[in-house]
């Protein structure tokens, strides 16, 4: 199976419950927030399998490891680059996604946030400091 289609379903089998509504005490994420929030830090993508983490960089490098993934991703680790536009935190995989580029919106209620990409899918992470 090709690797972008696969990782698309690993993606889409990421725990939904993501809710479009806000929630009391949710926050969207403005460009500062979301950059205070990534930058040096790991997402923890929420699948029905484990977590996915991902290790963003303050230098606009990320760094990914699929682990047990790594048969649905294509492969065990993928690197890549991030940016901020406007109020989305957008990111490109050298290999996974098909290499692609995407953009989501973050909204945060406590370690968790809900994420929704450009393209409509959506689902939950944590965000942790990186050791």
């Amino acid at each position: 199976m090709h690797t972008l289609t696969v990782l698309t379903a690993v993606t889409m089998m990421v725990v939904s419950g993501a809710t479009f509504a806000h929630e009391s005490g949710e926050r969207e994420m403005d460009s500062g927030a979301l950059r205070k929030a990534v930058a040096g830090k790991t997402v923890h993508l929420a699948t029905p399998l484990g977590s996915l983490p991902i290790n963003y960089r303050t230098d606009g490098t990320m760094f990914g490891r699929a682990g047990f993934l790594a048969s649905y991703t294509g492969s065990d680790r993928d690197r890549g680059r991030w940016w901020i536009v406007g109020d989305k935190l957008c990111q490109r995989w050298n290999t996974w996604l098909g290499g692609k580029s995407y953009c989501f919106w973050l909204r945060q209620l406590g370690a968790t946030v809900h994420w929704t990409r450009d393209d409509g899918l959506s689902g939950l992470a944590t965000i942790a400091r990186r050791r």
